[in-house]
């Protein structure tokens, strides 16, 4: 298939418009993956802000791109591949926040846990002294 100069050109401006939001969202990504390795809770609520932002402006510009014509190749790939970073990252964070959370339970449990549990100071005496009995 051979293509125009008018479409080589459409492509061409195309690529130019989509690099900057593409690029963008790329610089987002590495600052939030830093931010959360080096564990600064505040850069990583600020790059999330801004990566939220940047994934917003690139995801309009491409869909104002593909209604008027074909999308770069090249581009698409790195949009999906960045799409790709941000759902791993959402797992990692994930997993982060159920094993926080895991912790936090052992260590500080429920205050109905504390009241009814098999375990207290106390021993055994402290559990329910009618435990098994029913009332009518």
């Amino acid at each position: 298939m051979q293509t125009t100069a008018a479409e080589m050109l459409a492509l061409q401006r195309a690529t130019e418009e989509l690099e900057r939001p593409v690029a963008a969202l790329e610089e987002r990504l590495q600052a939030l993956s830093l931010a959360l390795r080096e564990r600064d809770a505040d850069r990583i609520e600020t790059e999330a802000a801004a990566l939220h932002r940047a994934l917003a402006s690139a995801v309009d510009q491409f869909g104002r791109a593909a209604r008027h014509g074909a999308i770069p190749v090249p581009l698409r790939h790195r949009l999906m591949a960045a799409g790709a970073q941000v759902a791993a990252q959402r797992e990692v964070l994930a997993r982060a926040t159920a094993s926080l959370d895991r912790a936090m339970e052992v260590l500080l449990p429920a205050p109905s846990t504390a009241r009814h549990g098999v375990y207290s100071a106390a021993g055994a005496a402290a559990r329910a002294t009618h435990s098994g009995e029913t009332k009518a």
